[in-house]
């Protein structure tokens, strides 16, 4: 896992990992913006094939939307495109508004964002339409006008408000798919004004959080010291089951298991362990109660 600084993007980021351990097999399990900081996490080796699980995981984030101007990437890294005045009434709510009291005014647009469903991503972002993403689209000056998606936010708070400048520092979790970019522009709008994003720093990535996180610029030595095993990640990021010998054979050749050949078994995806502690598989078990090994591991 990697704290990465505002700046570099995460290809970036995996491109140094790449050369400070000296190998390609890396990956990055969901994407920051080159604004953004915190938690990015990094798979290296075997560790790659729990990519398509580690990126659908829940994320959090600290940020602080600016109000009163917008840009075209919805962040401070844009062009500016409007401005808008604020309302007294808003100017007056924000000033109201503690961290244990916020003002009916922020709260109403708060719970209106925390019960939203769908979302339009911005145009600056890595969605493809016609295999093109809409980033390239919207730097050619193309007018970018992406379908709503739908979201899930699990929990949304004010952590701050300000007058000078005027803004609302917030935390937000929220599930695969979510821009926190497109939430700056929407609370705002919810607040009668425009806004961006002006600081966003991830916090934590499933069971990822800052505390395993070492500096993207660390030296190479120190990167390869935080290099987690990989029986160590799958055992936090998946519920666990061990298997019998003939379930680890079978495992590991692709086979069925049967469900008596898989210890502690719970619904759902699962990291299957072997008797001696090695990671075999991530596997799930279907609804005749058989093992199916959905991603197999070496030795």
């Amino acid at each position: 896992m990697l704290d990465k600084p505002a700046g570099p993007t995460s290809h970036d980021a995996v491109m140094r990992v790449r050369k400070a351990l000296r190998t390609r097999e890396v990956g990055h399990g969901g994407t920051l913006d080159p604004m953004a900081t915190g938690v990015l996490v990094v798979a290296v080796g075997e560790a790659t094939k729990l990519l398509a699980w580690l990126a659908d995981q829940v994320k959090a984030h600290d940020a602080t939307v600016a109000l009163g101007v917008e840009t075209d990437t919805l962040d401070a890294m844009g062009q500016e495109t409007r401005r808008a005045s604020l309302s007294a009434s808003l100017i007056e709510a924000l000033d109201a508004s503690r961290v244990d009291e916020v003002h009916p005014h922020v709260a109403a647009a708060i719970q209106a964002e925390r019960a939203r469903t769908t979302q339009i991503p911005p145009a600056y972002s890595a969605i493809q339409t016609n295999g093109v993403r809409a980033y390239a689209r919207a730097r050619r000056g193309e007018l970018v006008q992406l379908p709503a998606r739908d979201v899930s936010v699990r929990a949304l708070a004010v952590t701050g408000c300000s007058t000078d400048p005027p803004s609302v520092s917030i935390r937000v979790e929220a599930e695969k798919g979510y821009y926190v970019r497109a939430l700056a522009r929407d609370l705002a709008a919810d607040l009668g004004t425009v806004g961006h994003l002006t600081a966003l720093r991830r916090t934590r990535s499933g069971c990822f959080t800052l505390a395993d996180a070492t500096p993207l610029d660390s030296p190479p030595a120190q990167l390869a010291a935080h290099v987690e095993p990989l029986g160590s990640v799958a055992a936090r990021a998946f519920s666990v089951a061990h298997l019998t010998d003939a379930g680890t054979e079978d495992a590991r050749h692709g086979r069925a298991v049967r469900a008596s050949d898989i210890r502690s078994a719970v619904n759902g995806t699962t990291a299957w362990f072997a008797p001696e502690g090695t990671l075999v598989a991530i596997g799930e078990i279907d609804e005749a109660g058989i093992g199916r090994v959905k991603r197999g591991f070496v030795r």
